[in-house]
């Protein structure tokens, strides 16, 4: 691709690994793109050496549209993989993508005029899952719910103003040298990390509602309990980095796990504090299955809905105990978690 000097660039970002099934999808939603007067765009998408057809795939495409750009991420993971590419990216903005996510035309044009009209260091648009099948239409409903999430300001579709955190992302390029890149030590929450840092730092962070996608999350509840496990397991890393959590809500699963332990020993001498707990959990999860489902308009999900919240919370709360037992003793991270769960 040759600049022309009225041409401004915008180097979208991507990381990847064995996503055969996804990667054409992404790369035609990308390249529809329609972008302002004057911007032009380059892909880059880090394949985390791909054993399933993924590169190939990938490499045909490079080769046909001079836009698309593989990027090797022999790191295997989500923030190798980022700064890998932010490394070759040439754009004066820097937007990341998500290869599991649907993105409207504009959603680059969205970002590109948020970044001028706010100001901001960071600016991405509201977290909106949509998942297929019954479990994953249930898993997307709690992950859109209030309730679920602690009121995350991510999934407030009609929020505009400043965030804690944002989906994505896109950036001046400028922004990674005043604030770093990613942090590779983390193969979870380095997107959350990295907003963090740059808060510390007086960065501020947007979310629209112009800047629209979907994301598709997991479908069984044995993936979402591993992957909210995971989440939970690199949460105390992050801590322990800046002394503070990105957001207070994040630490209310393992407080729940911790509570729902102790009610457990104390059963030996009373069974009353484990009854309240779960009789109180149980009125909970009633009612913020209905108000999801509500929410979805589809009172089908209902009887899906308990066990998706409850997997969300237990698998993040027990992940952060496991974490935190690892920093405590001063290990480096369990083999366990050293790699990204689908």
């Amino acid at each position: 691709m040759t600049d022309t000097p009225t041409q401004r660039l915008i180097s979208v970002i991507a990381p990847c690994r064995n996503e055969a099934a996804f990667i054409d999808a992404f790369c035609d939603s990308v390249l529809r793109q329609r972008l302002p007067g004057g911007w032009t765009m380059e892909v880059l998408i880090a394949d985390g050496m791909s054993d399933d057809g993924t590169r190939e795939r990938l490499q045909a495409r490079c080769a046909a549209d001079p836009r698309l750009l593989c990027v090797d991420n022999p790191g295997r993971i989500v923030s190798t993989g980022l700064n890998a590419c932010i490394a070759r990216a040439r754009g004066e903005v820097i937007a990341r993508l998500d290869i599991h996510s649907e993105f409207a035309p504009d959603y680059l044009a969205c970002c590109i005029e948020q970044l001028a009209r706010s100001g901001a260091d960071n600016v991405g648009g509201p977290w909106v899952a949509r998942g297929s099948g019954p479990m994953g239409a249930a898993i997307a409903a709690a992950f859109q719910c209030r309730w679920v999430v602690g009121g995350a300001r991510s999934r407030d579709l009609a929020y505009e103003g400043e965030v804690d955190t944002v989906y994505l992302g896109c950036w001046r390029r400028e922004a990674f040298t005043r604030y770093g890149p990613f942090d590779e030590t983390l193969v979870r929450n380095q997107d959350d990390e990295h907003n963090l840092r740059l808060r510390l730092a007086g960065g501020r962070i947007w979310q629209s509602g112009t800047i629209r996608s979907v994301y598709h999350p997991r479908g069984s509840l044995r993936h979402l309990f591993a992957q909210q496990r995971q989440y939970g397991y690199w949460r105390p890393f992050v801590v322990r980095k800046h002394g503070q959590p990105g957001s207070w809500r994040q630490l209310v699963p393992a407080l729940f796990v911790a509570a729902l332990l102790l009610c457990t020993l104390l059963l030996p001498w009373s069974r009353w504090p484990l009854a309240a707990l779960l009789a109180l959990y149980g009125g909970y999860l009633a009612l913020a299955s209905a108000a999801a489902a509500r929410a979805a308009g589809s009172w089908r999900l209902l009887a899906r809905l308990p066990a998706v919240i409850a997997a969300f919370h237990l698998g993040y709360g027990w992940g952060s105990w496991r974490g935190l037992w690892d920093v405590l003793r001063a290990r480096g991270p369990s083999s366990r978690f050293a790699r990204i769960t689908r």
